[in-house]
């Protein structure tokens, strides 16, 4: 029996001539697997037909937009996940969903290997193949831009040679990573850090600078999950794909951050991600008002761990699961509603309310009904201070 390889298949010029690539290289015959995560653009039904028509033998297509929204997207919005305190991990967070399809191909169509169009510099490749390793330990790895030599220009010349159907004359200067949580854009021009990006960089978001009138949005909240906007009831995909467009408007969400990957290279990265911001934005605003003060400091941490791991390609690790233990827990009362303000480039949280939050307005408050101890204070602070007060009598003491 002729062996069998998946290749991961956005429908672009790489991937489709991979696919003839892949098998004169190894003599293997190719399973296209294509996942609908929201990327926007053509439909799953004519990229399979294009795999078909590049050579594939069978063509896997997923539509996984509300898996990814629920089991993907939503933990990180838990997490509050911003690499480097800008990126809000918007490939990272798409691989691992990406790879349980293809295994699950693998399975069904009895491959062997799964390939991956990814470069040797990126943090894609160990996404997608520590991915792979742990959920088929047995399945071969291989990426034909990186093991098989295949280049831009050797792939738009095999294209025009086999006459696949595929636009290779269209010169596009950018690498481009898009899903509902956002879109990812380097290289060109960008590769040079002193160059501003140019307005033909974005499409998820307007430019703030000729922002429409401000848009108000008020956001309900159910342990940490959107479930409502402006009271009307939305699953998380709606969620995102709402306050895309309302964010997008009016600029929100756009990042310019010079990245340490995890290969060690440092890379200029354009991120848009108008939902996915606001959406943090406000969470974060809630968790504020509803999560005790320890728990909120270490949480901190555990968010950074966590989105640490996650851009590091350790969806599936037990580090993470065990970290998703503890926020999960932090989210039992994260419920009640945000309002923000979207204009200009910015999702400003203008109110805050929650039937379980832990602000109390006559402890808050200075006027009459004031329901703190203020008497307290002063023993207080002297405790408080009191391990210091020593420590500087032992210094004085010292001469130092």
């Amino acid at each position: 029996m002729t062996e069998r390889i998946v290749l991961a298949y956005s429908g672009g010029l790489d991937t489709s001539v991979a696919i003839g690539w892949i098998a004169e290289a190894t003599g293997a015959e190719v399973v296209a697997v294509a996942v609908d995560v929201g990327q926007g653009g053509e439909s799953l039904e004519t990229i399979r037909q294009r795999a078909l028509g590049c050579g594939a033998v069978e063509a896997y297509v997923a539509d996984a937009r509300d898996e990814f929204a629920n089991e993907y997207c939503m933990p990180t919005l838990r997490a509050n996940a911003l690499y480097m305190d800008a990126y809000p991990l918007v490939s990272a967070i798409s691989r691992p969903v990406i790879v349980k399809h293809l295994v699950a191909a693998a399975r069904e169509f009895g491959a062997s290997t799964v390939a991956h169009g990814c470069t040797g510099k990126g943090n894609d490749q160990v996404r997608f193949e520590v991915g792979i390793q742990t959920l088929g330990p047995d399945l071969k790895c291989i990426a034909p831009v990186r093991d098989l030599a295949l280049t831009r220009d050797k792939a738009i010349a095999f294209a025009e040679e086999k006459g696949l159907p595929i636009e290779t004359t269209k010169k596009n200067p950018f690498s481009i990573d898009q899903n509902v949580w956002g879109r990812a854009v380097e290289t060109g021009f960008l590769e040079d850090i002193w160059n501003g990006p140019t307005k033909d960089v974005y499409d998820y978001t307007d430019s703030p600078e000729f922002s429409p009138a401000p848009d108000e949005v008020v956001i309900t909240f159910k342990e940490g999950i959107p479930v409502a906007i402006d009271g009307h009831a939305v699953t998380p995909l709606q969620a995102i794909e709402e306050l895309n467009r309302r964010a997008g408007a009016q600029g929100v969400g756009r990042i310019d951050i010079v990245e340490d990957r995890l290969v060690g290279i440092k890379s200029r990265e354009i991120y848009e991600a108008p939902g996915a911001m606001a959406l943090i934005t406000a969470h974060r605003e809630l968790e504020n008002v509803t999560v005790e003060r320890e728990q909120a400091r270490f949480k901190k941490t555990v968010d950074q761990r966590w989105t640490e791991l996650v851009y590091d390609g350790q969806w599936f690790s037990p580090l993470k699961r065990s970290l998703e233990t503890f926020i999960d827990d932090t989210q039992r009362y994260v419920s009640g509603d945000v309002r923000m303000e979207l204009h200009g480039g910015r999702a400003t949280v203008t109110g805050r309310r929650s039937d379980v939050g832990l602000y109390d307005f006559n402890l808050a408050t200075y006027d009459t009904g004031d329901t703190f101890d203020q008497s307290m204070a002063r023993g207080f602070i002297e405790i408080f201070g009191l391990s210091s007060k020593v420590a500087s009598g032992r210094d004085q003491r010292a001469g130092n």
